[in-house]
């Protein structure tokens, strides 16, 4: 028997629209990236996450009147990752470029394993950890060109900091999948981290800066953008583990590097082999053993 009939390739519908999600998720570097040079980053991202929160609340109307107590610890945990992954994430692309920002921001993806092993103990399996070192090479490789990662600049470490926040949402919202209803907690969790975003405009000493049509239309666009992304991913991750969404996630950077070369940035030969380590840990990722026939139910042997 080969060694590659002894895996077999499968997609589950949730992890399909995952990958979907992803590769629009991509594009919003770009996106944010132009909106703060209009806007300081935490206003971006309070109205960014209240325009979210509103969307989600208007569709879930019939259900909200429900909510418990457990769904607004879930939505008000998962909201406070949500508004420091964000934030950072945005504060540091007043530094460095939005595929740098795409790369680094996807270092949460080796961090998932370890804080879903510490907070749930759940250790992830052999695949998905083989499909994470693979993909965390490839993150390396893609954050490498332009500098040396041992010596990041202010707008690296902030986004570092972004990325242990987005691997904390992450593990939050599995951890709680399956216990709650997935429009109310989203609601809550959005609105949370809009408050979040709105209440450190003070220490940061931020003020709101003069309304544009194009703030206001980046805004508002990523906030149904991330109303959408929330939902799913709330939904999504009922049935899709924490590694395996993570493997999955590791395309964002891959897609903002295209959307950054479509806008003008180029990518070194390092970068691209970089992307190939990425691909090859999703795929690497998917692959499963298949389970061995019980004894006695072995095909029988052919008659001589």
């Amino acid at each position: 028997m080969s060694l590659l009939s002894r895996y077999s390739f499968s997609v589950k519908p949730q992890e399909a629209i995952l990958i979907v999600i992803t590769m629009f998720w991509g594009g919003t570097f770009l996106a944010v990236q132009y909106a703060v040079t209009l806007s300081g980053p935490f206003f971006f991202v309070g109205v960014r996450f209240a325009t979210a929160a509103l969307a989600v609340a208007l569709l879930s109307l019939r259900t909200l009147h429900k909510l418990t107590w457990l769904e607004v610890k879930a939505g008000v945990a998962i909201g406070i990752a949500i508004a420091l992954g964000y934030s950072l994430q945005t504060w540091g692309l007043q530094f460095i470029p939005s595929s740098k920002s795409a790369f680094i921001t996807a270092m949460y993806v080796p961090l998932v394993p370890l804080l879903q092993w510490l907070c749930l103990g759940r250790m992830p399996g052999l695949m998905p950890c083989v499909g994470i070192v693979l993909a965390f090479i490839g993150l390396i490789f893609l954050a490498g060109p332009g500098g040396n990662l041992l010596a990041l600049g202010e707008g690296e470490w902030i986004t570092l900091a972004g990325a242990v926040a987005i691997a904390a949402e992450i593990i939050l919202i599995s951890a709680w999948a399956g216990k709650v209803d997935v429009r109310r907690v989203t609601v809550i969790q959005l609105a949370t981290a809009s408050l979040v975003a709105f209440m450190a405009m003070g220490p940061a000493k931020e003020t709101v800066p003069p309304m544009s049509t194009g703030l206001l239309v980046v805004a508002l666009g990523l906030g149904i953008f991330s109303a959408i992304i929330q939902v799913t991913m709330n939904w999504a991750q009922r049935s899709v583990s924490p590694t395996r969404a993570t493997v999955i996630y590791t395309g964002e950077p891959v897609w903002a590097g295209i959307f950054g070369r479509l806008a003008g940035e180029r990518l070194p030969l390092l970068a691209l082999l970089g992307a190939a380590f990425i691909i090859v840990g999703v795929l690497v990722s998917e692959l499963k053993f298949k389970k061995k026939k019980a004894l006695g139910q072995e095909a029988p042997p052919e008659s001589l």
